[in-house]
């Protein structure tokens, strides 16, 4: 069994280290705060202090951690970083969600300490990842997926798809959360106006739910906010991110995205009415 170093052990880092540890693979985790390993650690993954001693120890690092600047910081800080620790036979992936500038920079950097590097985010929350169900989209050399597909697969997912080359699959990423993100606020809106017109939430969402013009991601979320539950599965707070991350990437290839411009606004008026830490179906009790 190879040996996989997870650095970031927050709602889905957890779960992939844990789907690895089922799976019978030597897992070491790393957390900036490391009480949230102890469970994995109970279960037998071994727990490093910085990310570069957890790479040391590993032939294969993934990192699924929040944003750009902790993702630099695990990978590239001076003295603990990832990168510093990293043998020249291991394959690292990045598996957060992330600007596309900022992936190529970081496969770059890893390139030229003569390491493969793969882009490999996950469509998929929380309950995707405890049943098997995650969705890899992966940019970088076929011939490195080709080495981590049964990783990947054992780590939670159902299905593999190879985009591209480096920042190819973080872009596809941008793009389904950019869809979904869009979908759900549409949605919402939608509702909203529908109550407006006499007719309840449930019928609405019933009647919406049966036809061809939603999707079934969409039809799920209607679901839950028709039962207002907002327990967070894709927080608020990290939609704007995305959808911030997505308009960053378009601007760097001039691209235009008024449609993605407009509903971060939706999100940011959310997270401005305390909903920021809510499930993205909260959007909705800006409209409900």
């Amino acid at each position: 069994m190879s040996r996989i170093a997870v650095l970031g052990i927050g709602a889905m880092g957890s779960r992939v280290a844990q789907n690895l540890l089922k799976a019978n693979h030597q897992v070491i985790v790393y957390n900036r705060t490391a009480e949230k390993a102890m469970p994995l650690v109970n279960q037998g993954a071994v727990y490093a202090a910085t990310p570069r001693e957890a790479a040391a120890q590993a032939d294969i690092v993934i990192s699924m951690v929040a944003d750009n600047e902790v993702s630099r910081s695990v990978w590239l800080d001076s003295t603990i970083g990832a990168v510093l620790g990293l043998r020249k036979d291991a394959i690292a992936i990045e598996s957060s969600t992330l600007t596309v500038d900022w992936t190529t920079e970081l496969a770059k950097e890893i390139a030229s300490r003569g390491v493969a590097f793969l882009d490999a985010p996950v469509v998929g929350s929380r309950p995707q990842a405890d049943a098997g169900k995650l969705i890899y989209l992966v940019g970088g050399e076929a011939e490195t997926l080709a080495k981590v597909q049964d990783i990947l697969l054992s780590a939670g997912a159902s299905a593999v798809h190879h985009v591209g080359s480096n920042g190819q699959g973080m872009a596809m990423k941008l793009a389904v959360n950019a869809l979904f993100g869009i979908q759900v606020a549409a949605l919402a809106e939608i509702v909203g106006m529908l109550t407006k017109n006499g007719i309840t939430s449930a019928k609405a969402i019933e009647c919406l739910g049966e036809l061809p013009v939603i999707s079934p991601a969409a039809k799920v979320a209607g679901n839950l906010m028709l039962a207002q539950n907002h327990a967070p599965l894709f927080p608020i707070e990290l939609v704007e991110k995305d959808f911030r991350y997505v308009i960053q990437t378009a601007q760097a290839v001039e691209a235009l995205i008024p449609t993605s411009a407009a509903v971060r606004d939706v999100y940011q008026t959310a997270i401005a009415n305390g909903y920021g830490s809510d499930n993205i179906t909260g959007v909705a009790q800006l409209f409900i």
